[in-house]
């Protein structure tokens, strides 16, 4: 672009879907991000589509994919943020891509490490931008084990243990819960694409994996009681656990290093804000903030339980940064903030857990294995 006001042009999107991921998540994290246009929504419920309106009321609405993606060819939209069905995001973001689009997929990229990198080859060969959601780097609680680990606050991790734990004891049907193995269903390649990321993110690279997948639940078709061990390259451990049968929960991270540890409760705040309809651009209110009675402790030799260690103050959490980054990758050029090469690098990570616990084995990753 050489008009000094189409440089300054914000960047016009196009979601694709419009349930919790497309409503919740992107739709009002796109709207509030600088440098780019909520232009066009996606759904072929008649309903979703009243709602994308109500919600924001310059977007046009289409009733399928293709519309959208036609859209992206013509030259009409810059990006395109897919937050269709699993099974779904290779084929449109093949699609997308081919269209001449920068792309955004939320988790999980694709089933497979291969189809990952055969998606990251094409936007590399297109030129274009291509990134997943994995919006849990932005959490409060995670944000902060990162600062922790910065500045050595627990001299040497040896394990990492992190749970998204649920008490659902019946299953709510749908796509998410389904046994078909092309819907992508189940827990693993749902919440566990999160845990995994957070911990290749933070301890590097997977050498091993060994892992336990259960369906507990009557009449559910997809494991939704699952256990990972991953031995990272640098000897960390880390033990990830996703489930819709925890009756108690457990501690969301504890963090055990050879000078001290650190233990935090309950969930970040951005999701159940934006399910009640705040805004992270709303003026004057803080965001991402949680109250003091729920920051995690570190210390030694006790238990947080009963008083042990120290409060540390949870640092706020942080969607829109996803947002801003992509925004800011489409404008100057460089990497978006997570990759397809990370995504692919978790994605070998589940296939070996869903390998691990299919044959009861730990599977080797990498070179030899």
């Amino acid at each position: 672009m050489s008009d000094p006001e189409a440089r300054t042009a914000p960047h016009r999107v196009g979601l694709i879907g419009y349930g919790l991921a497309g409503s919740v998540f992107h739709a009002p994290l796109i709207a509030a991000t600088d440098g780019l246009l909520l232009d066009t929504v996606s759904t072929r419920s008649p309903d979703r589509q009243a709602q994308a309106r109500a919600e924001h009321p310059q977007v046009r609405t289409a009733a399928t994919a293709e519309e959208v993606l036609d859209r992206a060819a013509a030259g009409d939209l810059d990006l395109i943020v897919l937050a269709s069905p699993n099974k779904t995001h290779v084929p449109l973001a093949t699609a997308a891509l081919e269209a001449g689009a920068a792309v955004v997929v939320d988790k999980p990229l694709a089933a497979t490490a291969a189809e990952a990198e055969r998606l990251a080859a094409l936007a590399d060969r297109r030129g274009l931008l291509l990134s997943v959601f994995q919006n849990r780097r932005w959490d409060n609680d995670f944000r902060t084990v990162r600062k922790l680990l910065a500045d050595d606050a627990l001299g040497e991790v040896q394990r990492f243990e992190s749970r998204f734990e649920r008490w659902r004891p019946r299953p709510k049907g749908g796509w998410r819960e389904s046994g078909d193995p092309a819907e992508l269903g189940g827990l693993l390649y749902d919440l566990g694409s999160h845990l995994v990321d957070q911990a290749l993110t933070l301890f590097g690279p997977a050498v091993s994996v060994y892992a336990e997948a259960d369906i507990r639940r009557p009449g559910a078709e997809a494991d939704d009681d699952t256990f990972l061990a991953v031995t990272h390259a640098g000897g960390v451990r880390s033990h990830l656990w996703v489930s819709a049968t925890a009756a108690q929960l457990g501690p969301r991270f504890r963090v055990l290093g050879s000078h001290a540890g650190y233990v935090k409760y309950g969930l970040d705040p951005q999701e159940a804000a934006l399910r009640a309809g705040r805004r992270p651009d709303t003026e004057g209110a803080a965001w991402g903030v949680e109250p003091e009675s729920d920051w995690g402790r570190l210390g030694a030799g006790d238990s947080p339980v009963t008083g042990g260690g120290q409060p540390v103050a949870t640092l706020p959490g942080a969607y829109p940064a996803y947002y801003a980054a992509i925004a800011r990758a489409l404008r100057e050029g460089g990497a978006p903030p997570v990759t397809a090469t990370e995504a692919a690098a978790a994605l070998r990570v589940l296939e070996a857990a869903k390998r691990s616990a299919a044959q009861g084995v730990t599977v080797r990753i990498g070179a030899g294995a």
